[in-house]
C-alpha cells in the first residue's frame, strides 16, 4: 500500500518533499502530478526502480523513458544540445514540452533509445516537480500513468480516485496536490536533426508552431 503525501501545489511543504526524496533515493516508485498528466517515476540513477517502472508500464527495454530535469543547464549535462536546439528549448521551458536529444553518458542505457542513442527530457512548469528535482539532485523518470485497462473518463484518463486506487499497490509513494489529473500530454519535439520535427502534438503545440 502506497504512502500518500499531500503537497501544496504552489508551496510544497519542505519536510514532505525531503521525505519523498529519501524514498526515491531508496528506490521508491512515485505516482505524481506534472504540468500535463499524472506520471509514474523514480530516481533515474536507481536501476532497480527504473526496471520496476518498465514492468508497471509493460515497456520493453527498447522503448525509451522520458525524464524530468530542472533547467536547461541540467539538460545539457544529459544531452548534446546544439545552438539551434538551445535557442528553441530556452524559449519553451518550463512547459509541457518533451525534447528528443542525443544522450550523453550520464543517461543510463535502460532509459535511452538503444538504437538512436537519444533521450527525451522535459523541464516541467510545476513547483512540486521542480522542488522534488532540486531536493533529489537527479532527474526523475516521467512516464504517463496510463495503462490500457484503466477505468477511463471521457477524456481518456482515469479520475484521481480511480488513478490512486489503481496504482495503490503498484507504487510506493503517491503525491496528492488536491488537484484533478490533467489529461493532455506534452508536445514532443525531435531536435536530433538539422531541422526540428514535431513528433507528437500536445499541450503548447501552437507555441512550437511559431518557432519551427
Amino acid at each position: 500500500m502506497a504512502t500518500v503525501y499531500e503537497l501544496h501545489p504552489e508551496n510544497p511543504q519542505v519536510r514532505r518533499v525531503e521525505e519523498i526524496k529519501e524514498a526515491l533515493q531508496d528506490g521508491a516508485i512515485l505516482l505524481y502530478p506534472t504540468d500535463t498528466v499524472y506520471a509514474i517515476g523514480c530516481d533515474i540513477n536507481v536501476k532497480s526502480a527504473v526496471e520496476r517502472v518498465r514492468q508497471i508500464k509493460r515497456l520493453s527495454n527498447d522503448k525509451p523513458l522520458t525524464f524530468l530535469s530542472p533547467s536547461l543547464s541540467n539538460i545539457a549535462a544529459y544531452a548534446t544540445v546544439t545552438d539551434p536546439a538551445y535557442r528553441i528549448i530556452r524559449r519553451l521551458i518550463p512547459g509541457p514540452f518533451t525534447f528528443l536529444l542525443p544522450a550523453t553518458k550520464l543517461v543510463p542505457k535502460l532509459v535511452m533509445d538503444p538504437k538512436r542513442k537519444t533521450t527525451g527530457i522535459r523541464v516541467p512548469d510545476s513547483k512540486v516537480c521542480l522542488d522534488l528535482l532540486e531536493a533529489l539532485g537527479n532527474p526523475i523518470i516521467s512516464t504517463s500513468a496510463h495503462l490500457p485497462d484503466d477505468d477511463m473518463d471521457r477524456n481518456g484518463y482515469a479520475g484521481k480516485a480511480e488513478l490512486f486506487d489503481r496504482f495503490d499497490k503498484m507504487v510506493d509513494v503517491i503525491v496528492d496536490t488536491g488537484e484533478d489529473p490533467g489529461y493532455q500530454v506534452s508536445t514532443i519535439l525531435d531536435l536530433t536533426g538539422e531541422e526540428p520535427q514535431i513528433v507528437r502534438e500536445g499541450l503548447g503545440v501552437e507555441e512550437v508552431f511559431s518557432l519551427v
